[in-house]
């Protein structure tokens, strides 16, 4: 008996402690809530009559002016998060502000992705800097679509306007939905997950094997891409949209800035990107024209072995594969308000922030810095792409060959059996390559160790039976033991080479030159013995707009415009030029 009473003495005195701690728990988050003013149902107007949904955090009872830290998103996401990401701006000392797109949450207005942000963004910044809690300063951050709101409030510069720290920032029409004016399939279905209702589709966003099945019967049916939403079973009027401007026109031109918009730009920058994600190249873009045009406005580039989502969260540990450098791995939140400290409160600058250009080095593990992307290399590599044997492939000789030869390719795009152009870097690290993919050129092995540092270029030198042709080029490093690192790679229409707003197509049986720059950014130490291998290939395979290289746009091209195969020469003076650091 005395035992049963002591246990029922321990069981209630063990319940007590555990009710109280989670009573104590329980008013730790109230009171940790009630430090807060928060505003979930803002509505901010637009120049047009739209109004945009929004939600405020401020520190409660405290009636200082301070700045705004602003995020802009299309992504609706659950009312928690979103709150969690504004009150952490509260923490740090300021005001936190998100804004959804036209049309999302409780906004008014149709949802068109990129459409209305240059204008939205900027009334929206306006509407802030006139609160009572705004001291007249705004900043903002964000990665991928919350990165392009950062620079479509540059295309106008609201003088409240600060600073900006995109992540992997699209760019659309250069990255999103096509690249180097190729469109690219994914892109088909991020218009369901984002477009069709008022938060997020997450039931279209993750059915993969819809989407997956969908390209491959378009793949398996030859019919024109145009046609891809009749083969889903769903209209998909975005998607028709985009591809309706295969050029990089007016209609993308409006959405952020371009060309002397980027003189006017007179903020500092703080970016973040990765050499895996898949728009990097929009990203760097808008980098690279604010040097051009506005070489005296500060901006800084941190950038490591990331993909699109690990950028945006410091790093992951693996990355397709990849078991990336140690030092590689970040604190991006931290660095990011680190940031907005130096800007707006005088604070020092971030530690990581040695020069304009910050990036690790894979294989190394290693931060280095450089004053500009020019700065990042001593000198170029050149491998011209010959038609004398080596090994399995063809030679990359640094030397130009003294006699004019070619290589022939057949590319029958009417055989669905076989596809072209394995670019994509998943995995990071292969055990072989398909020698029947296109042709692949390999150097010596290098005589010492160097860096691969920043992004490569070259000309190719064709002549084709067709008026087009997508092109793939694809960089590895071969390891001593036979493994090949996947570096950098490049897919455009060369149709668009010379000018990306306007289409010049091939003349027939002519040798070309097809000029390419817009590659993907790497930074990857090479030891001695390693050689550099260069694929190069035609683009065809059921992920991509096919280009079948008739004077048609490619989107209603069908396989009836297959019934020639695609006869190709590629000459020996073609080259790539690839920067590296010794």
């Amino acid at each position: 008996m005395k035992n049963i009473k002591l246990y029922f003495l321990i069981l209630n005195l063990f319940l007590t402690v555990s009710i109280t701690a989670q009573q104590t728990k329980a008013a730790q988050i109230a009171a940790k809530n009630s430090d807060y003013d928060v505003q979930d149902s803002i509505m901010i107007p637009t120049r047009d009559g739209i109004f945009l949904s929004a939600m405020v955090a401020r520190k409660k009872d405290d009636a200082n002016l301070k700045p705004v830290i602003l995020q802009y998103t299309i992504y609706v996401r659950d009312k928690g998060r979103d709150l969690k990401s504004i009150k952490e701006s509260v923490d740090k000392g300021y005001v936190g502000v998100i804004v959804y797109a036209r049309g999302k949450r409780f906004g008014g207005g149709e949802i068109n992705p990129y459409e209305n942000e240059s204008n939205d963004v900027y009334d929206a910044i306006d509407w802030i800097s006139k609160q009572k809690w705004c001291d007249g300063r705004v900043a903002m951050y964000g990665g991928s679509y919350n990165g392009f709101t950062q620079w479509a409030a540059c295309k106008k510069m609201h003088p409240a306007l600060k600073t900006i720290v995109p992540a992997v920032a699209n760019r659309p029409g250069m990255g999103h939905p096509m690249e180097n004016n190729v469109f690219i399939n994914p892109n088909y279905e991020w218009a369901f997950y984002v477009g069709n209702n008022k938060y997020l589709d997450t039931v279209a966003g993750n059915n993969r094997q819809r989407f997956r099945g969908m390209q491959f019967r378009w793949w398996e049916t030859g019919v024109a891409y145009k046609k891809l939403d009749s083969i889903d079973g769903e209209p998909n009027r975005w998607f028709q949209k985009w591809i309706s401007h295969p050029s990089f026109d007016s209609y993308w031109q409006k959405m952020a800035p371009y060309k002397t918009d980027f003189s006017k730009i007179n903020i500092p920058v703080l970016a973040f990107d990765g050499y895996y994600n898949d728009s990097q190249n929009s990203s760097l873009y808008y980098l690279k024209e604010l040097e051009k045009y506005s070489p005296k406005t500060p901006f800084y580039l941190v950038i490591g072995p990331y993909g699109h989502f690990g950028t945006q969260v410091g790093g992951e540990a693996v990355v397709n594969d990849y078991k990336v450098d140690s030092v590689s791995l970040i604190d991006i939140k931290k660095i990011t308000y680190q940031w907005f400290d130096y800007i707006l409160e005088n604070g020092p600058k971030p530690e990581i922030l040695k020069n304009k250009i910050n990036y690790e080095v894979m294989g190394a593990n290693e931060w280095k810095s450089a004053s500009s992307f020019e700065k990042m290399h001593h000198e170029y590599l050149t491998f011209y792409l010959t038609s004398v044997s080596s090994q399995a492939f063809k030679l990359a000789d640094s030397q130009k060959p003294k006699k004019k030869e070619f290589l022939a390719q057949d590319v029958d795009f009417a055989d669905r059996e076989t596809s072209n152009n394995n670019y994509y870097p998943s995995p990071i690290i292969r055990k072989e390559v398909s020698i029947n993919d296109g042709y692949f050129f390999i150097s010596e092995p290098l005589t010492e160790p160097l860096i691969v540092n920043g992004s490569f270029w070259g000309e190719i030198k064709l002549s084709i039976n067709k008026k087009d042709l997508d092109l793939g080029v694809t960089l590895y490093e071969v390891t001593p033991d036979g493994e090949y690192f996947h570096l950098s790679y490049y897919i455009g229409r060369a149709s668009y080479a010379k000018d990306i707003e306007k289409r010049q197509l091939l003349e027939p049986n002519k040798i070309e030159t097809i000029a390419f720059t817009n590659t993907h950014f790497v930074s990857k130490q090479l030891n001695k013995g390693s050689r550099i291998l260069i694929a190069l290939n035609v683009n065809k395979n059921p992920f991509s707009q096919l280009n079948y290289g008739t004077e048609k746009d490619a989107s209603d091209e069908t396989i009836k415009d297959a019934q020639e195969p695609l006869k190709i020469k590629w000459y020996n003076d073609s080259f790539v030029k690839i920067p590296i650091l010794r």
